[in-house]
């Protein structure tokens, strides 16, 4: 026969139990339709840049919006639709706007007012890329009168570079495939932007380089609209188990992403 305190404790620790089966599910059942309202996440990705989306030799895709997006869907048991656009710009005025879920982002303070940020995912450098042959061959060579800055428009660098450079012109590209081409018809000098996408077009541009050095960088976190910051200690929980358990390393060797450094917890 049990004792009263044995019955007692294995009242406990059975109703501990139901709690735990029942209130877990009921949690992650409030945090998916928080984060996916409409029971499927929709991921904001723009091609390009291994930070957002680019595809490997088989065309497959990869990258840390991209990746992260779909580890996050499966957490919380959703489907996912991912949402292309031309450049990041518009992908956080969509977050703003209720017609994308998550993407993965620079968190500046600008940003911070248009959507919710998580803690860090990592940090990158911010530089400048030459074409083959370019007179330009260090950072001090750039602030002159008829040197033209290639930024992506809307992007961060189109709105700092001007007070970092005031003789220089800075030069809005509606997208990295179009800088590119602008490249080759002498419409810009050196492109401005992380590393990791410098890096992807490097590849793309023979003889380029990217300077060594750099001007900044930027502290990648989730964005999420704003009105679901009750959701940001699950996105923050997310984030340091990608980190601790390797899979934001292998995530960023999949998109060959480069450039990038361990973020610090701010």
């Amino acid at each position: 026969m049990r004792t009263t305190f044995e019955r007692i404790t294995h009242g406990t620790l059975l109703a501990f139990a139901l709690v735990s089966l029942v209130g877990t599910p009921a949690r992650a059942d409030g945090e998916a339709k928080l984060l996916a309202p409409s029971g499927t996440l929709r991921v904001g990705i723009y091609p390009g840049s291994p930070t957002s989306m680019v595809t490997d030799a088989a065309g497959k895709p990869h990258g840390l919006a991209y990746d992260l997006g779909g580890e996050l869907a499966k957490r919380l048991g959703v489907a996912i639709d991912y949402v292309r656009f031309q450049r990041v710009a518009d992908i956080v005025t969509a977050i703003h706007d209720g017609q994308v879920d998550f993407t993965v982002t620079n968190a500046t303070p600008a940003r911070a007012n248009e959507v919710s940020f998580s803690r860090p995912v990592l940090a990158i450098e911010l530089g400048f890329l030459v074409p083959a042959n370019s007179p330009i061959g260090k950072v001090e060579d750039i602030d002159k009168p008829g040197v033209k800055i290639g930024v992506t428009k809307g992007s961060t660098s189109e709105r700092t570079l001007p007070t970092k450079f005031r003789n220089a012109t800075i030069v809005p590209a509606e997208s990295v495939k179009v800088a590119i081409a602008m490249f080759g018809h002498g419409e810009i000098d050196l492109y401005a932007t992380n590393k990791p996408t410098l890096f992807e077009m490097s590849d793309q541009m023979p003889g380029a380089k990217i300077l060594d050095g750099n001007w900044g960088a930027e502290h990648m976190a989730i964005a999420v609209p704003k009105g679901r910051e009750a959701a940001l200690p699950l996105l923050n929980r997310f984030v340091a188990d990608e980190q601790s358990s390797g899979a934001l390393d292998a995530i960023q060797q999949q998109a060959g992403l480069r450039g990038a450094t361990r973020a610090t917890r701010e």
